[in-house]
């Protein structure tokens, strides 16, 4: 099949590449020259785990190009995904104006009939508000469907989250449309969920406020084990092994971040505002989820007793490992409040350097080349990242460049048994007596 993808950030270029691994032909339009440039010169503006390779071979078989013109993917593909960027407004609630500007140039050009879907993340009903806009701008008497067909991707394992993915959500009222996007997802085994479009839209909002509360259910539950001497970790593999309730993102740490998440929860906190029906259960995630990082700051503060003219290392600046993402990443927000406090920071992170370089925190950073590094002379190290480089660095030799032997492991990377054997003060997350 022939697809077009309007809009070749994170997840047009990560859907784009995998269709076409595939045997799709596919067409991915950006209204940015420099990256159309950079892409078509085989370079990828992001790093994930196996994207630069597929990118690269399937623009070499001749199965993935790239464009600035919308007109272009749409008389190209039977298939017409949108995916751009949907961030959020200062109330929470959802910036549709990307969408709603990409719907008026498909319209503008369209000239036979597209099922277009919705790819980006949307609140519930605008698919509707998608069609409206088509149908105001397009030449009259033009079909087309709309779809919802949203995207479960995980920065750091997005390639294999499509290629082998869990489940396929496909949200249609049109058989038509249905029998072109059965066609499409036909070489990737999964589960396929037929629903309607509203259904199809909640379902991602849904999912990822759900993982949210589940992330801050444990991080709440990190200090009931603190304050009893119990080990969070040990809580979490007990009732982990719950099939109800699975381990999967029941591990405690300094609070979720990155582009997904936090934009998620407010924007489906917003959405149950303007339904009526406050989601205040939600409202409380985002409370322990800010609270959980002011309460770590607060424990690197008392151990150290002034941060101001203090030397602190601050290992992972992405908001999860094998990504190079910093966006709402819960890493530089710890950093930001370091450097206000006025102590001197020293950072590493594997692939996040050259992005967080680019921020206004940056001038107030010490960038290093390795863990080791970093830590020279400090008076503490902080896990913000749990990268696994850094739970192989020589522990040893860590110890004997810092000025005190703190660590304070805002992930739960490390052995607290190992670490204290080894001469560091060392905190985790609610590991109560964990190692003594």
């Amino acid at each position: 099949m022939k697809i077009g993808i309007i809009g070749s950030g994170y997840v047009g270029l990560t859907t784009g590449a995998c269709f076409a691994e595939v045997g799709h032909e596919v067409m991915c339009v950006d209204n940015d020259e420099a990256k159309i440039k950079t892409l078509l010169a085989g370079d990828i503006p992001i790093y994930e785990p196996g994207l630069a390779d597929m990118v690269q071979s399937n623009v070499a078989a001749g199965r993935l190009r790239f464009t600035s013109s919308t007109e272009e993917g749409v008389d190209f593909g039977e298939v017409v995904f949108i995916a751009v960027p949907t961030p959020p407004l200062a109330d929470g609630s959802v910036d549709l104006s990307y969408i709603e500007k990409v719907a008026r140039e498909i319209a503008g050009v369209l000239k036979d009939y597209r099922v277009i879907v919705d790819k980006s993340t949307v609140p519930v009903k605008t698919g509707e508000k998608v069609a409206q806009t088509i149908r105001r701008y397009a030449r009259q008497g033009l079909e087309f469907d709309i779809v919802s067909n949203p995207e479960f991707l995980r920065e750091g394992s997005a390639v294999k989250d499509l290629m082998k993915p869990d489940r396929i959500v496909i949200g249609t009222n049109s058989e038509r449309a249905m029998a072109l996007m059965q066609k499409l997802y036909e070489p990737f085994v999964a589960p396929v969920l037929v629903t309607d479009i509203n259904s199809a839209e909640l379902i991602k909002h849904a999912a990822n406020s759900f993982l949210a509360l589940k992330i801050s259910y444990i991080n709440h539950l990190s200090l009931i084990c603190e304050a009893s001497g119990a080990d969070v970790l040990k809580v979490a593999e007990g009732i982990g092994m719950d099939h109800r309730i699975g381990r999967h993102f029941l591990n405690p740490g300094i609070g979720y971040g990155g582009s997904c998440f936090p934009k998620d929860l407010a924007a489906f906190i917003a959405i149950s505002e303007q339904l009526g029906l406050p989601f205040n259960l939600l409202k409380e995630v985002q409370n322990i989820n800010r609270r959980q990082l002011e309460r770590f700051i607060e424990r690197v503060r008392e151990a150290l007793w002034v941060l101001s003219e203090k030397t602190v290392a601050v290992w992972g600046l992405s908001f999860k490992p094998n990504t190079d993402d910093v966006r709402s990443s819960v890493a530089l927000q710890l950093v930001e409040a370091i450097v206000q406090e006025g102590a001197a920071v020293r950072v590493h992170d594997p692939r996040a350097m050259d992005k967080a370089r680019q921020l206004p925190v940056a001038a107030g950073l010490t960038f290093c080349e390795d863990p080791l590094q970093a830590a020279d002379g400090a008076e503490a190290v902080i896990i913000a990242t749990e990268w696994p480089e850094y739970a192989k660095v020589d522990f040893a030799a860590l110890k004997q460049r810092m000025r005190t032997p703190f660590i304070f492991d805002g992930r739960n990377l490390l052995d607290p048994a190992t670490m204290r054997d080894l001469g560091f003060h060392y905190e985790g997350i609610g590991r109560g007596h964990a190692g003594g």
